[in-house]
């Protein structure tokens, strides 16, 4: 495990581990994570629904809940709460030896409120009060609708996981929101930390999609790049926005940048390497969350070396010969945040299915 002490201690990169299971808490194997180098975790509401429906963990906590009288919503909230309170101990440590700078857990608000700002506003309240703890982010999602709810939660010095960025444009937003949430926040600074998830191999998927589609032999040649290229590119422009008078004034009140997260980092793509997604985009103030098994794939084979600004023109110049040839990556960000967020949606309401069904079997 070596690597991934290394991919911080060297390159200032925090891996973080996407997924979470009750098993890992009550074992113990989620701090023997902690030890070997994961310095954070996330979460969504299909790790859930995978960690739920795929074993009896949650078994005894649910009966009991659902016996007592609780509504099957509320009981589902009352497991996740369990784990994420379980999750943020493990990680505690990580938290107070980083003075606030890791050892994060992210809990994300209902997916169905996507398109809700007031109510995707009241949830993240909701959220952080319910798990009071410095090392909780709460997700909410990069859409139209959640950009002035993410603005809200920083000014009002909560800590938030900006979840489902897929386009360039939509980050601009993102980091903007959280610089005029930050001025407008009368608090302590210094307590707020905040990321920003990129979701990679998602945006290699639906642009190799339509690369295909165009069947060019020039449009074969820019498969699998968009992706990395697109996050290259994300990472200037958070050194460009994360500087100058403006963010200077911010640093003098205690507050901290807003990293950089690459999640959907495992490779969709069979014939791409399996450390794709963590090799080409290590760099200091970001964050790499990883299934297990690429972080199993990392350790064992992965490279260690700053690769995330190495060649940034270059990273511009694939991005333009996509769209050179007919891909509307604005287009494709717009149809992957709609399969996003339908996709965790779908997650959560069959669960909340499942769960009904194992209500009335436990009744």
């Amino acid at each position: 495990m070596q690597r991934l002490r290394d991919l911080y201690d060297e390159h200032g990169q925090s891996p973080w581990l996407d997924d979470l299971r009750r098993g890992w808490i009550t074992s113990g194997e989620l701090s023997r994570w902690v030890e070997w180098g994961v310095r954070g975790l996330t979460s969504n509401p299909t790790i859930f629904q995978k960690a739920i429906d795929g074993s009896d963990e949650y078994d005894t906590q649910f009966g009991d809940l659902v016996r007592g009288g609780s509504a099957i919503d509320d009981a589902y909230w009352h497991l996740v709460t369990t784990d994420i309170e379980g999750a943020l101990a493990a990680l505690r440590p990580v938290h107070d030896q980083s003075l606030g700078r890791d050892g994060f857990a992210s809990v994300e608000v209902d997916p169905a409120l996507a398109r809700d700002t007031e109510g995707t506003i009241a949830a993240a309240r909701a959220l952080h009060t319910a798990i009071d703890e410095p090392n909780l982010l709460v997700k909410i999602p990069a859409t139209a609708e959640g950009v002035p709810a993410i603005r809200q939660m920083v000014s009002e010095g909560r800590s938030i996981n900006v979840t489902l960025i897929f386009g360039l444009d939509r980050y601009a937003e993102v980091m903007e929101a959280y610089l005029s949430g930050l001025e407008t926040c009368d608090g302590d600074l210094s307590r707020i930390a905040s990321v920003a998830s990129f979701f990679i191999s998602r945006v290699d998927t639906e642009v190799d999609r339509r690369l295909s589609e165009i069947g060019s032999a020039t449009a074969t040649t820019l498969q699998g790049r968009a992706a990395v290229a697109q996050g290259q590119v994300a990472y200037w422009m958070f050194r460009d926005t994360f500087r100058g008078p403006r963010w200077d004034a911010l640093v003098a009140r205690g507050a901290r940048v807003q990293r950089p997260l690459w999640a959907s980092t495992s490779t969709k793509n069979p014939s791409y390497p399996d450390t794709l997604y963590v090799d080409s985009l290590i760099g200091p103030d970001t964050v790499n969350t990883m299934p297990e098994a690429t972080v199993d794939a990392f350790v064992d084979h992965g490279t260690l070396a700053r690769t995330v600004d190495a060649d940034v023109d270059g990273a511009r110049r694939v991005l333009e010969q996509v769209a050179e040839i007919g891909v509307d990556l604005d287009d494709a960000a717009a149809v992957l945040e709609e399969q996003g967020v339908a996709s965790f949606a779908k997650s959560f309401e069959e669960l909340i299915t499942s769960l009904e069904a194992k209500a009335d079997r436990l009744r």
